[in-house]
């Protein structure tokens, strides 16, 4: 089946002429680019299987600057693409402008809510699975610490690294869990450099498993903790296969579905909230070949069972922005 992608480049995105790109989907990546080998990666895989899977097009684009997402979105939407998808919290202000002109377009925006009639706001509880990482780094680790680094310090990626903490501590109520955020502006997300410097001092600190929420800053934590010989867990895609052996896993945050599901519902998508959580597949774990030797039988079947408890409503992991609050660890 073949496959067409109409790739526009930011500058192309300004110059973009009405009926382009007439009923094809669009996506709009956030800052980091498409193959961060994390969330934007994730966005574009949903993408790329729904045309392969329909033989269809659709238009992408990878933003330069902050400017650009009412710009792009503007522009997608006088070309007549429809949904427009866009990856992640920042185009919240920008999709409140929009939208409103465009009242025959339907949107999709990952990681925010926008109230209005035409838009699909998806959030994830990446708490949930994020404790369900916390729980396989506390019965992976020797040292009883492990860390946590975030990307750009907001309550989003907090809510990753209390999940975390909140997981490792029922596994080990005396775990230490040393916690880093790489940055307070978008530049946070793309800094692996950074993101080694961070996991070193973690490192040396006695952490032997570090957990990163980072988009492509992560990219560096990994890299460093394989090549000091410590764990690392991948997050919002399957980043096992990066360091073989090394990754003990990753937080499996399903950015691909929430793009595969808008793009498949088409002009027909149905707005509102929506929330993916653990019980219906919104996030997870990884395990695969690249990592099962680090995953006993019996680290996978607590795991399980807390996963099950938690679709099940029996165990509530706390959600550090309902309340800007951790039980487990201070930010």
């Amino acid at each position: 089946m073949t496959l067409t992608t109409k790739l526009l480049g930011a500058s192309a995105a300004v110059a973009l002429s009405a009926g382009a790109a007439m009923a094809d989907p669009a996506l709009i990546f956030d800052l980091g680019g498409k193959f961060d080998k994390s969330f934007n990666e994730a966005a574009y895989n949903g993408a790329l299987r729904w045309a392969e899977e329909t033989g269809g097009s659709f238009n992408e684009v990878e933003l330069q600057s902050e400017a650009q997402r009412e710009q792009a979105l503007r522009r997608f939407a006088e070309s007549g693409a429809n949904p427009i998808v866009m990856a992640g919290f920042a185009f919240g202000t920008a999709l409140g402008e929009v939208a409103a002109d465009y009242p025959d377009t339907k949107f999709a925006i990952i990681d925010m809510v926008v109230d209005a009639p035409n838009v699909r706001s998806v959030v994830f509880n990446e708490h949930e699975g994020s404790y369900l990482v916390g729980m396989l780094a506390a019965m992976a680790s020797e040292s009883d610490t492990v860390g946590f680094i975030g990307g750009m310090d907001i309550p989003l990626i907090r809510k990753f690294g209390c999940g975390y903490a909140q997981g490792v501590q029922a596994v080990n109520a005396d775990a230490t869990v040393i916690a880093n955020m790489t940055g307070t502006t978008p530049a946070a997300w793309n800094d692996p450099v950074k993101g080694s410097e961070l996991t070193l001092a973690q490192i040396s600190q006695g952490a032997d498993v570090v957990y990163a929420a980072a988009g492509g800053t992560g990219v560096g934590v990994l890299q460093t903790a394989a090549d000091n010989g410590i764990l690392s867990i991948g997050v919002d895609s399957n980043q096992n296969y990066m360091h073989p052996g090394q990754v003990l896993t990753s937080m499996l945050k399903r950015v691909d579905n929430a793009v595969y599901d808008a793009f498949v519902a088409g002009t027909d998508l149905e707005t509102g909230f929506n929330v993916m959580g653990v019980g219906n597949g919104g996030v997870g774990y990884a395990l695969d070949e690249f990592n099962a030797e680090l995953i006993t039988a019996e680290m996978q079947a607590a795991v399980d069972e807390a996963a099950a408890a938690i679709a099940s409503g029996e165990l509530t992991v706390h959600d550090y922005t309902s309340d800007e609050s951790c039980p487990a660890i201070s930010f």
